[in-house]
């Protein structure tokens, strides 16, 4: 190399030789100007290359290229009419190269300042990522922290784009939806299910950085990210406020531990409401992960007396019993074995509709006893109970239905009115649901166009039979005449669970107060769940606590829905009792 940069200054030696008296030319001057900077740069060049290699390692350092990662966008999840129930918003991440960041020590206490933390904690992290070229010293930080460390501007530290997941409904669709981590993969609930979906493919770009890591040019664009899909979600907002506000108002009024509701449409199995009272805001930074829970799915219980109208479903099957078939419940207690089944009101000689109506222990153990154990089986088995509901959604139990075989007289009989077996309230609403035309389907938190098809599981005609029962739940003498709407048939069935021990047997003065209902009756389009844990206060009935629930959230639901009224009458008598009220205040 260094032969062939002296060349011309060769050939001008042998020149200027072969010419000794003449006087230099213009050309001669130039050649030996050219011969003179070839001097110069091979010097230069040996210099850097041996003597001063530093130099040249600074610079390289100083520029260089990279890859660097585009974030993509997480598709948004929509409620049935496309109201956004979560979204991700573009901010910004503060991260620093702690090498440059340690050569001004001074600055620490104003970084310390506005992240809010101490200045030993600012040393702490920093020093133990001494040996690293990049780390973040704070991820999608809100806007105005973001801006107030760029103005610190501290050598070594800059902001990249970032997105972060924001709730805007709170702590009403907290359990429902979960949430995303620092890196915006989903963690629970339907951001975990539908994290597939929902993940948005990065995206990369070549740029030019400095020595401190900041971008001082973009090469080009390697990859385009690509956004995650929206999902559309078969939750219907405003129902989901009318259960959320109206489970809220029954755990605050009896001093309950907690409540939860389910509402279905029987026509398409989806999950129109789904509320879970105490819940968690989604957006907080810290959570306690028992509110997390989304109870409704991954919690079971025993469910009482909301079993019996399957019982019942299964006495119509046999042949042997119709809704008039007389049942002796006198005197309101029956031995099975060494255990005694009682009533909580003696009910005499009544029919098998008032044993629902009644909510009578003694008369659906009797009724029970009397039929193959396997039909019992068959019949909860068939609507559900101790299988998943097809909803996708992550921890999902299955509950408990022991085989038939396993069956005892006793839990034979106490499995007619609820115990022996355990379910979570979405198994629970979506047996009821199977009543209202005889189909099982999937349960779907997806929103749907059309009807779905589902499983036939009951006889048309016995499902009407057990509606009608149901009806008398509401009426006058039944257990939840506080659950009737205005203008509305509706149908339900109450329950009034003593709670598990966690060691075996019941605790003492705990319940679980249940309903769970269906309207409009003349052709069932929605079905409730409700659960009220544990209320302490004044009363703890399943149609006295949760009933009202069902009644508030469909009285205005149903007309929001614009689900025509079909109990005419009962809507003008609430108008001529309004009416009355009116003239004599």
């Amino acid at each position: 190399m260094l032969h062939q940069l002296l060349r011309p200054f060769h050939k001008l030696r042998h020149f200027v030789a072969s010419r000794p008296n003449k006087p230099l030319t213009r050309v001669t001057i130039l050649l030996w100007m050219l011969a003179s900077a070839a001097i110069v740069l091979v010097l230069r060049g040996l210099w850097l290359q041996v003597l001063d290699s530093n130099f040249l390692q600074s610079r390289g350092d100083a520029r260089s290229v990279r890859i660097v990662a585009i974030p993509a966008h997480r598709g948004m999840i929509t409620d049935r009419f496309g109201e956004p129930l979560a979204v991700s918003a573009p901010v910004d991440s503060v991260w620093a190269n702690p090498q440059a960041l340690l050569k001004s020590p001074d600055r620490f206490p104003d970084l310390a300042r506005v992240l809010g933390v101490t200045l030993a904690d600012v040393k702490r992290l920093i020093e133990d990522h001494k040996d690293k070229e990049f780390m973040y010293l704070i991820r999608r930080a809100p806007p105005e922290l973001a801006q107030a460390i760029k103005n610190l501007d501290l050598p070594g530290v800059s902001t990249q784009h970032d997105y972060r997941r924001f709730y805007p409904n709170g702590e009403v669709t907290g359990q429902i939806l979960g949430f995303t981590d620092v890196d915006d993969v989903g963690q629970e609930g339907l951001e975990r299910s539908l994290e597939k979906t929902l993940k948005g493919i990065p995206g990369a770009h070549r740029v030019i950085q400095d020595r401190l890591g900041r971008v001082v040019d973009i090469v080009e664009r390697v990859a385009e990210p690509r956004p995650g899909a929206d999902v559309r979600l078969s939750i219907d907002r405003r129902l989901q406020y009318l259960a959320y506000r109206a489970v809220q108002a029954q755990v605050e009024k009896y001093k309950a531990k907690a409540g939860t509701a389910v509402i279905l449409d029987i026509k398409t199995g989806e999950v129109l409401a789904m509320v879970n009272l105490p819940s968690f805001n989604p957006n907080a930074t810290t959570r306690d992960p028992a509110l997390g829970r989304n109870r409704a799915i991954t919690d079971t219980f025993e469910p009482g007396s909301t079993m019996k109208v399957f019982t019942i479903a299964a006495a119509f099957e046999s042949g042997r019993y119709q809704p008039d078939t007389p049942i002796d419940t006198r005197p309101g207690t029956f031995r099975v074995g060494s255990k005694t089944i009682t009533d909580v009101h003696p009910c005499g000689l009544i029919d098998v509709a008032r044993v629902v109506q009644k909510s009578s222990n003694v008369g659906a153990s009797k009724i029970a006893l009397t039929l193959p154990a396997e039909r019992l089986w068959s019949v909860f088995s068939r609507v559900g109970f101790g299988s998943l509901t097809g909803s996708g959604f992550p921890s999902e139990v299955i509950g408990h239905l022991a085989p038939y075989s396993k069956w005892k007289e006793i839990d034979q009989a106490t499995i007619s009115y609820g115990y022996s077996i355990s379910v979570s309230l979405l198994q629970l609403t979506r047996a009821y649901a199977a009543l209202g035309d005889g189909f099982l389907r999937p349960v779907t938190f997806l929103a749907q166009n059309n009807p779905v098809p589902g499983t036939k599981v009951i006889d048309a005609h016995i499902a009407s039979q057990i509606r009608d029962i149901m009806e008398l739940v509401v009426g006058a003498g039944g257990t939840a005449p506080q659950a009737r709407v205005a203008g509305y048939r509706i149908g339900g069935k109450t329950g009034t669970a003593r709670k598990a021990a966690p060691h075996g047997g019941y605790l003492d003065h705990s319940y679980l107060s249940l309903f769970v209902g269906m309207v409009p009756m003349t052709n069932p389009r929605l079905v409730m769940g409700i659960m009220i844990d544990n209320p302490t206060k004044d009363a703890y009935y399943g149609g006295v606590v949760a009933g009202p629930a069902f009644s508030g959230v469909m009285g205005e639901g149903l007309r929001l829905m614009e689900i025509a009224p079909d109990d005419l009458a009962s809507l003008g008598r609430q108008v001529m009792t309004l009416h009355e009220e009116k003239e004599n205040p």
